[in-house]
């Protein structure tokens, strides 16, 4: 290899690597922050319990690590739609998901949360509050260190599946198989078939609805005016619903009947507004997919925006409930169920999903948004909606459901319809070809144009007549040759879903509560040999 070629490499991986010891710069400087601080909570502690600030003082920056992680991995299922449609730049998902993570986890992240997250163990049944501050310290940092392997391999995983099997693996070491309630480990091994499944399927129906009402239209943009603004109030009733139920959840308490009726009033609201918007725009507007595409964009920010703060609200309790656990422990000296979250525990989980989103959210970001699936703001929009539909349905219905799986689900779920609609477009054409064998070159191009303009009631006529025309008519020279007809038969086969990332992402989901436990036990015997 020639010296130049060399240099031009150095160069290149002296380059890559300087992002890479800004961001683990960045990581430290907050772990410092963290530790100076925990540092001087710390120092209230009684005297009698010689090793209770040292313990907090790594507690919390396993909490530290563990928020940063879930802010570098789980962030990314409501900002990759957006990044991925081009409705936001990266730096502004990347802004706008900071600000409403941490003002989720702040504002409604809620004064008590469960001490272990899902009641995956009974704290009763450990008894000695050492052996549960070991627990709980050790899945934490089992937790983290999965989620940041996840991260670095572009797998986004469950960060409360982390945390669970994390609890799990430590508590049956700390207190025995029976400490472990495994009629909950059913229900989440359940939710890996039916988070994906729920999500992909409603995320599918809602952009089949799209393309029926609107795309597949000939006046697209003058449908657009009319289903766009009853969509986006679909939307409002979704989110209101999803806030005043999971996002406000802990500060305010209201049944399903309740939050639907108010956030039905928002929604009618929303859907005046909208439809002025929308009747203004497509008056400007060419009548084409672009124009009706570039309607969803606003929308599409919003519901990133407010899924964010639910998110914040809701996740922030994986890496501050354990952590809380650890501090109302240590100053009690017994095991406790539930506790109150000081605010110091709060600013650090929220502060931690803000830095690790803003340091390594990015990479996961470009995973979800443009490595699963294409993705433009319809398709995006279907993601974000069906997400949180997926939530409050599976809420009603008690169904046990991961939002990490629901909006990757959705994401599977719009690329293999997809997948479908391409498939049988392309057979569609086929059938047209055949039926016009013989005739004239320009005749079928005319034939397949005047087609493809056709509303779908027109469309479904159409190829009726060319089923029976193909059926009837007799072998002629065809016009089109061989080659153009295999090519055509390649697009039945045209794969728009990525394979192998499919492979990985649901791959690290099954691997993700064993791996945790296996890790949290070993670290769980590592701390007993060392303590």
């Amino acid at each position: 290899m020639k010296l130049k070629n060399l240099d031009e490499l150095e160069k290149k991986a002296s380059g890559n690597s300087r992002p890479d010891f800004a961001r683990l710069g960045g990581a430290l400087m907050f772990a410092l922050i963290v530790f100076i601080y925990a540092a001087t909570q710390a120092a209230s502690f009684a005297s009698n319990a010689p090793y209770a600030p040292i313990l907090l003082v790594m507690a919390a920056l396993f909490g530290a690590y563990m928020a940063m992680n879930i802010g570098a991995n789980d962030v990314a299922n409501n900002m990759g739609p957006v990044v991925g449609s081009k409705a936001l730049t990266m730096g502004g998902a990347i802004a706008t998901a900071a600000v409403f993570e941490a003002l989720g986890a702040v504002i409604a992240g809620g004064d008590v949360v469960s001490t272990v997250k899902s009641g995956i163990i009974d704290p009763l049944a450990v008894g000695d509050a050492e052996v549960f501050v070991r627990i709980m310290a050790c899945a934490l940092l089992a937790g983290a260190i999965w989620l940041n392997i996840a991260t670095a391999i572009g797998a986004p995983v469950s960060t409360t599946h982390s945390i669970v099997g994390a609890v799990m693996g430590a508590g049956i070491v700390g207190g025995g198989f029976g400490a472990v309630h495994w009629e909950t480990m059913g229900a989440i091994v359940s939710s890996w078939v039916i988070s994906p499944a729920l999500g992909g399927a409603l995320a599918a129906v809602m952009l089949y609805t799209i393309k029926r009402t609107i795309t597949y239209r000939r006046e697209m943009t003058k449908a657009a005016a009319q289903v766009v603004p009853l969509l986006n109030a679909l939307m409002a009733w979704t989110f209101g619903t999803y806030m005043l139920i999971k996002g406000f959840g802990a500060l305010i308490k209201m049944d399903f009947a309740l939050a639907a009726l108010c956030a039905g009033i928002f929604a009618a609201f929303v859907y005046l507004f909208s439809r002025r918007r929308v009747n203004r725009t497509t008056l400007r507007s060419e009548n084409s997919k672009d124009a009706v595409n570039r309607l969803f964009g606003l929308p599409l920010i919003f519901a990133a925006a407010l899924l964010s703060f639910a998110h914040g609200a809701n996740d922030v309790a994986n890496a501050i409930g354990p952590l809380a656990a650890i501090d109302e422990t240590l100053r009690s000296a017994i095991v406790v169920s539930q506790t109150p979250i000081p605010l110091w525990i709060m600013m650090i989980g929220a502060l931690g999903l803000a830095v690790g989103l803003a340091l390594y959210g990015p990479k996961l970001i470009k995973t979800v948004g443009g490595e699963i699936t294409d993705l433009d703001k319809m398709r995006a929009y279907c993601v974000a909606l069906a997400s949180a539909l997926t939530v409050i349905l599976a809420s009603q219905l008690g169904l046990p459901v991961s939002t990490t799986h629901v909006a990757i689900g959705a994401i599977f779920g719009v690329g293999f319809l997809r997948e479908y609609l391409k498939s049988s477009h392309a057979k569609m054409l086929e059938l047209i070809i055949q039926a016009h064998e013989g005739e004239a070159r320009s005749r079928v191009e005319a034939y397949i144009a005047r087609y493809k303009t056709a509303p779908m009631e027109k469309k479904a006529i159409m190829l009726k007549a060319m089923k029976k025309k193909a059926e009837q008519k007799e072998a002629n020279q065809p016009r089109f040759s061989k080659k153009e007809r295999k090519a055509l038969k390649k697009e039945y086969k045209k794969e728009l879903v990525k394979r192998s990332a499919m492979a990985k992402i649901v791959a690290a989901w099954i691997v993700t509560v064993p791996a945790t436990a296996l890790l949290s036990a070993i670290l769980f015997v590592i701390a007993g040999l060392a303590f």
